[in-house]
């Protein structure tokens, strides 16, 4: 069985987001605060969950140059994924966004997901560091719809958390995104119509 590693920047960096996607508690998985340098993360339009594009393609939209932090990606990479959590994590994220490899800077050490707080993920560096030690690669999911469906406006995982989280982990956990997913769990890889 392989492994593969991911970088998550939005919903999923929520624990029990990811946990609730990936169907068990993450007892294999390791999770480390880190940065995707010269890329741009948005709000997606009339949606809680955002997206990453390069930053060549975000500068357009803000009609600006950016700040280093504003052109930095501030997420999690988890590393001890399967197959079968990729196949879950395709499904979730959907066709508006493609899987890439990129590279990306890891910002502390690696801890057991399952030990992270059911509302917390692991505290970001305040802010970058000067110099960078050698990058990661990892897969990330990058929006591959139109850029029309995004706003010139960067998305903020606290503001996710304070306004929106309760939908995502809250008592209604029925969003269209987590059905397909334990649909496709359900028919354990064996997926007909």
């Amino acid at each position: 069985m392989s492994s593969s590693s991911a970088f998550f920047y939005g919903t999923l960096l929520h624990p029990k987001v990811i946990k609730r996607v990936l169907g068990h508690n993450g007892e294999n998985l390791k999770i480390c605060p880190a940065v995707l340098l010269e890329h741009t993360r948005h709000h997606v339009k009339d949606c809680d969950y955002p997206a990453v594009i390069p930053y060549a393609k975000g500068h357009s939209l803000f009609g600006r140059e950016l700040s280093q932090e504003e052109r930095s990606v501030r997420g999690n990479v988890v590393t001890g994924l399967t197959d079968e959590d990729m196949e879950l994590l395709d499904v979730f994220e959907g066709d508006e966004y493609t899987r890439e490899k990129v590279h990306v800077h890891v910002l502390g050490t690696f801890e057991p997901l399952n030990d992270t707080s059911e509302q917390t993920v692991p505290a970001h560096a305040k802010e970058l560091p000067s110099e960078f030690g050698d990058p990661i690669e990892t897969d990330v999911y990058i929006w591959a719809a139109p850029t029309s469906l995004l706003d010139p406006k960067l998305w903020s995982y606290d503001t996710f958390i304070r306004d929106n989280a309760w939908k995502w982990v809250g008592p209604t956990e029925d969003r269209e995104s987590y059905l397909e997913v334990d649909r496709r769990r359900q028919m354990n890889g064996n997926i007909r119509n």
